[in-house]
């Protein structure tokens, strides 16, 4: 059980969590916090203290006075007038892990926000009563003003949520469930929408996908070099302790272990070739980076995941701080540098099965033995070739871009809302590149029979092959593509050694 407010989160408890809410609650030392800092807030509007945000306008109206009377009105108006998301909607999982991120922040007791507010935001997350989000809109400071009001919108009743995979309007399933719309007090609308918890949830998803991927990748360099009966002496200890990064350390291993009691590859081991192309003998020092990127990543979004990101920090009634913690730039650059660390291990993806296709050393061209009539692997390859090449457009930084926004009061933003949606894109595009190098290396090792694999390779090749059969001659390999690409989405290869 973990503890809003109170306990340090990982992402994986953050990825348990939006599976079985229930998982994490509120106590009674987080509910003091929530308590403490709400009262120092209604200490702040019974004064005649200006505190932005709290009893002034917002962005270039900062130097408004705003009445108590009118305190209520603003916050509800600040959500409603910044609900300007365009686009298709974010997947429902995204939403799900914005609004835990979001809850756990505010239960610091740093926010002002009503213990009302975060019980309902709990309650909601455990009834599915998740929040329609647009993915675009966002240039990542002040936060995710967009994405947050959407997300927030449910709780005064408008918007919308999600019903059997459909949005749909939010007072019918508010009312279905014997809830009320909430009526915000002062601070409240700021607190809900300032904070990077859209950028924050991109980055925790797409580790998620990462993570798996980085170990799919050294299985599929691993079943690539037994196809193509290549040197397992670039993985040795010996040359890696002399250039020591973990990444490249950790692949270095991986790949030993994938490869422990090959008979190919010890009835190949005296064959003459001197050394491998790049693409096979450089996977430690190319995966190996890619995962440094990736541990980067997770350090900072793990950090941002247990931070508060709203504006102004409420430290007493006397003190409240309007500085910058909303800026995404911290969450931004690392993404932009692990989007390029994914797209990576798809160029060097490609390169292997673009190996697999030359006719070298006892493989036939395009893999099949009846080529001319067929055009066997031929046009996989091209596939791979475009969505390396998308990918290559998608790496340019969003975060070295920058538009003044908020009539110039906000002349820097992060636009790691981008950053992040980039990276999905990326990693969606690198299951379908290792589907096609998986599908070639498996057809290569039908070459090298009647000699066997490693363990965890000829595993591999099994599960493989239960979806899709060895290609003797033409037929309609993109479906086979699309099943390997299921099996990977699906999880199913085992990556583990």
């Amino acid at each position: 059980m973990k503890i809003y407010g109170i306990d340090h989160f990982s992402i994986e408890d953050v990825l348990e969590i939006i599976h079985n809410p229930k998982l994490a609650k509120l106590n009674k030392k987080s509910k003091e916090q929530i308590l403490k800092s709400y009262t120092n807030v209604q200490k702040i509007v019974a004064s005649d203290k200006t505190v932005y945000g709290i009893n002034t306008g917002f962005g270039p109206l900062c130097d408004t006075k705003i009445s108590e009377n009118e305190t209520a009105k603003l916050q509800e108006n600040l959500i409603i007038s910044h609900a300007v998301g365009v686009g298709k909607p974010i997947v429902k999982d995204l939403s799900k892990i914005m609004m835990v991120a979001k809850i756990h922040a505010l239960s610091k007791g740093f926010s002002g926000i009503s213990m009302d507010v975060v019980e309902r935001m709990i309650l909601m997350l455990e009834k599915d009563i998740i929040p329609v989000v647009p993915e675009q809109g966002s240039v990542g400071a002040s936060g995710d003003l967009a994405p947050l009001s959407h997300l927030v919108l449910p709780l005064l009743g408008y918007g919308k949520v999600w019903d059997k995979g459909q949005p749909v309007d939010t007072a019918p399933v508010l009312k279905k469930n014997g809830l009320k719309p909430l009526k915000l007090q002062a601070k409240e609308g700021l607190a809900l929408i300032n904070g990077t918890q859209f950028i924050l949830s991109h980055a925790i998803l797409g580790l998620d996908k990462m993570g798996y991927l980085l170990d799919l990748a050294d299985l599929a360099a691993a079943m690539s070099l037994e196809a193509y009966q290549g040197s397992a002496s670039p993985f040795k200890k010996e040359l890696h302790e002399i250039r020591p990064y973990k990444g490249s350390k950790k692949v270095a291993s991986r790949m030993l272990k994938f490869l422990k009691n090959s008979e190919n590859l010890k009835y190949h081991e005296d064959c003459g070739r001197v050394q491998d192309p790049y693409s096979l003998r450089c996977v430690p020092q190319v995966h190996g980076a890619s995962r440094n990127a990736y541990e980067h990543l997770k350090e900072m979004a793990e950090i941002e995941l247990n931070s508060v990101t709203d504006n102004p920090i409420v430290i007493s009634h006397e003190e409240a701080i309007s500085g910058g913690n909303f800026h995404g730039q911290p969450m931004a650059m690392p993404l932009d540098y692990a989007t390029l660390a994914a797209a990576e291990l798809g160029n060097i993806s490609d390169r292997r099965s673009y190996l697999l296709l030359e006719g070298k050393y006892g493989l036939p061209k395009l893999l099949v033995e009846s080529s001319g009539l067929n055009s066997g692997f031929m046009i996989p390859q091209y596939t791979t070739a475009a969505l390396v090449t998308e990918n290559k457009t998608l790496c340019f930084p969003a975060s070295a871009d920058s538009v003044p926004t908020s009539l110039g009061q906000e002349d820097h933003v992060s636009m790691g809302s981008i950053s992040g949606r980039k990276f999905n894109q990326v990693l969606g595009n690198l299951e379908n590149i290792f589907a096609v190098e998986l599908m070639f290396a498996a057809q290569g090792l039908e070459f090298r029979r009647p000699l066997k694999c490693s363990k965890i390779v000829e595993e591999n090749y099994d599960i493989l092959r239960s979806k899709v059969a060895k290609l003797e001659d033409d037929r309609l390999i993109g479906e086979d593509i699309l099943a390997i690409a299921q099996l990977i989405r699906d999880r199913k290869f085992n990556t583990t050694v």
